[in-house]
């Protein structure tokens, strides 16, 4: 079926911004029954390409074409009636509204002019089953872990019954056994004929699930080609131009630091009895299927969400602060996984968001020193290699660069620890490799860093010791070798991995 002409094509596409290309001659042909990668680092282009395809954005120069068809102007509306449905990184759900308001929203069926409310529940329950849905309808989206909120959006375009679909980041929430779901239905639907353009930055999935990759550098094509016989290195050279070297940087061979954090019997939200240690100079990372309570345990810690502890020391202070501001003046600061709606401003700029904490630390006499203001933007935003005007606003930046800008914005309080919630979200390799070296470098410093992630090879070879959460529990607590993918998974999903691999288990 990929021999058929294409669904969807950008011929020769152009588009910039303020005076700055972002897309530099562009070609991309969407086949159908065909799961075509779009790769590139963060700030390459696979944004503004998508919002072409999907009729958000017109290109400056060159057509999108539909069925072989040059679209004058292609609108959001346009592109919905064609058949074309995307699922953004960026969750577009209403959380007042149920799963099936949520799903069908725009798209109700309706009866005599008004929504036909037993149609609707039979196209949701179907496009529910076929992403492992099984919530009551009627539940507000608001109540749902973040992971099966990602899966409400992917039922939301599947509603529509589209003939293209973009999927952004798809898996970036979900957990093991959703992705494998997605992987599943994403099979079934290229069965079916469906074109798919999929970007990711985990390349394990875009090479178990893509037969074709196109990859975007600096606004251009670099590889447009099959992937048979492309391996993992493969594809990274052809997004980077280079060889990669090590992703992580070294684990250190001895540790010696004071006591960070100590608490026993800590509950917060899912979390319960929880004990948990970390030191100086330690990278301390929490794993686990999404949603067993590693946020919580992360707003417990910072004093967002009630929290209680039998004993608790939190730099040499006893109890677990009470609030944020409380958290902060012990030295703890928080960098959420959702950095555009809980990390940054993003209408504000880049200089704006980094100062925003430490203004009042600034201020002379009651005012603002603006000299001290710019030495400070500048100096981060050289040690984080944040790229862009500092003047610009923060929403016009890349994800990986929008997320050096929520981690560098806590720095100047001189943090004894930090708390992160999956750092390296939606960020390309070289921009991983960046932040985790900026970890290291930051734990060698004598800081704390513990680290709540989803991305399994990240706990493995970054941290020096993984707490894994199963239903609000500490499953087991791995270090030295015994950090595996393997040890990760079985205590995530419950399976027993036999003596000797250094873990205890919490029934």
């Amino acid at each position: 079926m990929t021999d058929a002409g294409p669904l969807l094509e950008a011929r020769r596409v152009f588009k910039g911004f303020f005076g700055n290309p972002v897309l530099k001659g562009v070609d991309i042909a969407l086949r159908p029954g065909r799961v075509h990668a779009l790769l590139g680092e963060n700030g390459a282009g696979k944004s503004t390409l998508i919002n072409l395809l999907s009729g958000a954005l017109a290109p400056d120069k060159g057509a999108i074409a539909i069925d072989g068809q040059p679209i004058s102007r292609l609108s959001p509306a346009s592109a919905r009636a064609a058949g074309i449905a995307v699922v953004q990184q960026e969750l577009s759900l209403a959380g007042d509204l149920s799963i099936a308001e949520n799903i069908g929203l725009g798209a109700y069926p309706r009866r005599f002019g008004l929504i036909d409310y037993a149609a609707l529940a039979r196209g949701v329950r179907e496009v529910c089953d076929l992403v492992g849905l099984t919530e009551p309808l009627d539940m507000p989206v608001a109540d749902l872990a973040l992971g099966r909120r990602q899966m409400v959006e992917i039922a939301k375009a599947l509603f529509r019954k589209p003939r293209v679909l973009i999927l952004d980041e798809p898996t970036s929430s979900l957990s093991a056994h959703e992705a494998g779901v997605l992987g599943r239905l994403i099979a079934t639907l290229r069965d079916r004929g469906v074109a798919i353009l999929y970007i990711s930055h985990r390349l394990n999935e875009v090479q178990a699930l893509c037969s074709h990759v196109t990859v975007l550098k600096d606004g251009g094509v670099t590889a447009d080609r099959s992937l048979a016989g492309v391996d993992g290195e493969g594809l990274v050279r052809l997004m980077v131009g280079r060889e990669t070297g090590e992703l992580f940087p070294p684990k250190p061979q001895q540790r010696v630091g004071k006591v960070r954090i100590d608490v026993e019997g800590f509950s917060a939200g899912l979390v319960r009895d929880a004990r948990l240690a970390g030191r100086a100079g330690e990278i301390v990372g929490i794993g686990g299927l999404v949603g067993q309570g590693q946020e919580d345990l992360l707003l417990g810690l910072y004093g967002a969400i009630p929290a209680k502890a039998d004993r608790a020391e939190i730099d040499g202070r006893s109890g677990l602060p009470v609030d944020v501001a409380a958290a902060n003046a012990a030295g703890m600061v928080y960098v959420p996984a959702d950095r555009k709606h809980e990390g940054l401003v993003l209408p504000h700029s880049i200089a704006s968001n980094i100062l925003l904490p430490s203004l009042g630390r600034l201020a002379r006499g009651g005012l603002r020193d603006r000299r001290a203001e710019a030495g400070l933007v500048a100096d981060l935003a050289r040690q984080l290699m944040i790229k862009g005007d500092v003047a610009r606003p923060v929403q016009a930046l890349s994800g990986g660069n929008q997320q050096k800008v929520a981690l560098a914005k806590w720095l100047p309080l001189d943090p004894g620890v930090l708390l992160l919630n999956d750092p390296t979200r939606g960020v390309d390799i070289e921009t991983k490799r960046e932040i985790y070296l900026m970890l290291r470098r930051f734990a060698a410093e004598g800081r704390l860093v513990i680290l709540a992630s989803s991305d399994t090879p990240e706990l493995v070879h970054l941290c020096d010791r993984v707490l894994v959460l199963r239903e609000g529990l500490v499953a087991a607590e791995l270090s030295g070798p015994a950090i595996t993918e393997a040890a990760i998974v079985g205590a995530a999903m419950g399976v027993e991995q036999g003596e000797g691999i250094g873990r205890k288990t919490v029934q």
